[in-house]
């Protein structure tokens, strides 16, 4: 274990460091969340978008969890470009864990993205949103968790394919339809039955209506419930996926 914790200690510093000197990097992922923010959360105010709570409070736990959702997915680029300049191969022969290999850069990310959605929440506290701080917390607990989860998955398929013409539009075809079907804009029940029966069967709808409830206050509602059972078995697929896959990769 503690061979394990080193080694993730290891990775972890080696990538943080490279994020570090990337000021834009740290800065430019929020952009998308914040123009929703800006431009499309005006335009609801006002609405009875839910029974409980504001437009805002409805509106920014969607854009929390689509900040994990389009940042993470595309974490496997970063892979691609590594196995292109041979580190990847250099890593392979190295006695470093597996699992640290891929825990190392999915606690960066995490790192990473629970800071944009800081930015985020900032924002939006400026414009309007209320909302009381264990829910905050919560939502970056989310955010959190659901990188941990879908950047595994994304290097796990990078380590696969050969090029970013291969990976971009395995992670569009993923990505877009997770967004309309897990209402991270509106809430899903605003539309048709069909549609809302359909989006029970995305687990990110389960992490929106949870992170909703948390920003009302409504810390033992069964959709909070639901929404961390799916987050954390969901994070256990997709980190055991991701370490089979590196382990395959250095056989």
């Amino acid at each position: 274990m503690s061979a394990l914790l080193s080694d993730t200690a290891l990775i972890f510093g080696r990538y943080a460091r490279q994020t570090l000197r990337s000021r834009l990097q740290m800065l430019f992922g929020v952009l998308m969340p914040l123009l929703y923010l800006l431009f499309f959360g005006p335009l609801l105010t006002g609405l009875p978008l839910s029974s409980s709570g504001s437009s805002w409070q409805v509106l920014v736990p969607g854009l929390l969890l689509q900040l994990a959702l389009f940042g993470a997915s595309f974490c496997g680029f970063g892979i691609i470009v590594e196995k292109q300049y041979g580190v990847v191969e250099r890593m392979r022969v190295t006695p470093v864990s597996r699992l640290a290999l891929l825990l190392g850069r999915v606690l960066r990310d995490a790192l990473l993205f629970v800071f944009q959605a800081v930015l985020l929440v900032l924002a939006a506290l400026a414009m309007g949103l209320r909302a009381p701080l264990p829910g905050i917390l919560i939502g970056f607990a989310f955010v959190a968790v659901l990188t941990v989860a879908l950047a595994s998955l994304s290097y796990a398929l990078a380590l696969k394919v050969q090029t970013p013409q291969e990976f971009g539009p395995v992670i569009n075809s993923v990505t877009m339809p997770s967004m309309l079907l897990s209402g991270l804009m509106l809430p899903m029940a605003l539309g048709p039955t069909w549609l809302d029966v359909l989006s029970h069967f995305m687990p990110f709808r389960y992490l929106v209506d949870a992170v909703r409830a948390a920003f009302v206050g409504s810390y033992a509602s069964p959709a909070l419930l639901y929404g961390v059972l799916v987050a954390v078995a969901f994070a256990a697929l997709s980190v055991t996926h991701g370490t089979r896959a590196f382990r395959r990769s250095a056989a």
